[in-house]
């Protein structure tokens, strides 16, 4: 790793961590000698770079400090593409779009050195499966899942009973061959996961469910990493 970018991992180190870092983290990180660390430290405090601590201790990155947002390395450059890559692939038609913008954003932006590892990357998605048709509008329910509101769904089941759901949405995710919803449902009483291609209307509510998004995603993350309480209806 060339010391410059060394420097700059060793802010993302800090940037990234709301604790203190010492310096045997760090050597263990960058994979060089805490020395080294030590050096590098008191020379990006020397370009008035704000980080408070010392050796045994720890360092910590002041949180007001910003710099370019796309000072990346090689290893984030591939990463964001992978990630684009898997998004056009398996994304709703507005995410698709922007992640095909966002790669071209990053080519455009980025250093002449790393554009081969976006033109010429060493990594590629997968070919995705078919995805079954959405049942609602996916960019939509985006944007209900932001604002906490509801949405009330027809909705067919495995055993194609259908039933009228109102749900509070929570995040949407990918399985194999489809899109999935994970929710709270009123009806049920719980948090259920719904495939949306098994939706068959839609219905946008101007109603808020009462809770802030984050905290109903929270309680519904406890539940799913608790392993009960989840279900696909």
């Amino acid at each position: 790793m060339r010391r410059a970018d060394r420097l700059f991992q060793i802010i993302q180190i800090l940037r990234r961590t709301g604790r203190p870092v010492t310096a045997d983290t760090l050597a263990k990180e960058l994979e060089v000698s805490k020395r080294s660390v030590y050096r590098d430290v008191a020379d990006l405090i020397g370009q008035r770079v704000p980080i408070q601590g010392e050796a045994g201790l720890g360092y910590v990155l002041d949180s007001d400090f910003d710099m370019p947002p796309l000072m990346l390395t090689p290893d984030e450059v591939e990463a964001a593409v992978l990630g684009a890559q898997l998004v056009v692939q398996r994304g709703d038609p507005v995410l698709a779009r922007a992640a095909r913008d966002l790669i071209a954003k990053v080519a455009t932006a980025v250093p002449e050195r790393l554009r081969p590892f976006i033109t010429e990357p060493t990594i590629g998605a997968p070919p995705a499966h078919v995805l079954g048709t959405d049942g609602l509008d996916i960019a939509k329910t985006r944007l209900w899942i932001r604002s906490g509101r509801k949405i009330k769904i027809r909705y067919r089941n495995q055993e194609t009973q259908d039933s009228e759901r109102i749900i509070w949405p929570v995040i949407i995710g990918y399985a194999e061959t489809v899109r999935l919803l994970a929710a709270w449902c009123e009806l049920r009483r719980g948090f259920r996961h719904f495939r949306t291609d098994r939706i068959l209307s839609a219905d946008f509510l101007e109603e808020g469910y009462g809770y802030r998004p984050s905290d109903l995603r929270a309680r519904w993350k406890r539940e799913f990493e608790a392993g009960h309480g989840v279900r696909l209806s």
